[in-house]
């Protein structure tokens, strides 16, 4: 049998007979079905919706912070500055003493392990922040696409029940499944 045929087939065929069941008999066992659909789409895009503003919040906080970090670090590096400047000073006074407390004031202002002050760990921790932040950004997108499909899969379920039109209520898995494909790669970016 070739296309055309088939094709034909499908033009030519006759229409389905109606359900079985009185309109409303049909509308009721739609209710029942989507009623609960409906819940389970609505704690599906709730859970979303947390994760989605608990990466908003990531977004946000870390770009405070790790701005905070820079301003301490470019005080930091003002101090330096200062502390160098100092150090020539004391050098072309002949200060041997002076010199050697501008030393120790340069190199921890480089580097503190001790305190965690240093200039090389608020870079460290300011790029970690930074780092946390981009994911953050990176996954946000995902989780507000999966939002949109579960509100769409909520839309195509209440119309369903409006229309008493099964393909509506099947679809509305497929499009919550795409929502669901969609969070999955906003939490753990498989892609």
């Amino acid at each position: 049998m070739s296309i055309v045929d088939t094709v034909l087939k499908m033009v030519t065929k006759q229409p389905k007979e109606a359900p079985t069941g009185s309109r409303s008999e049909r509308e009721a066992k739609i209710k029942d079905k989507a009623g609960l659909v409906i819940n389970v789409f609505a704690l599906l895009l709730a859970v979303n919706t947390f994760i989605g503003n608990g990466l908003s919040s990531t977004v946000m906080n870390n770009t405070i912070k790790a701005n905070d970090l820079w301003n301490f670090y470019q005080a930091k590096s003002i101090k330096q500055s200062l502390a160098e400047l100092g150090l020539e000073q004391a050098i072309f006074r002949g200060d041997v003493v002076s010199a050697e407390n501008y030393r120790e004031k340069i190199a921890r202002y480089e580097s503190d392990p001790a305190t965690g002050d240093g200039k090389k760990e608020i870079m460290e921790k300011a790029k970690k922040l930074e780092a946390d932040r981009d994911s953050a950004k990176k996954r946000s997108p995902w989780i507000s696409f999966a939002s949109t499909a579960y509100q769409l899969s909520i839309v195509l379920l209440s119309a369903s029940i409006l229309a008493v039109n099964m393909y509506l209520f099947w679809g509305s898995f497929a499009v919550a499944g795409v929502g669901l494909l969609l969070m999955s790669q906003g939490i753990w970016m498989w892609l």
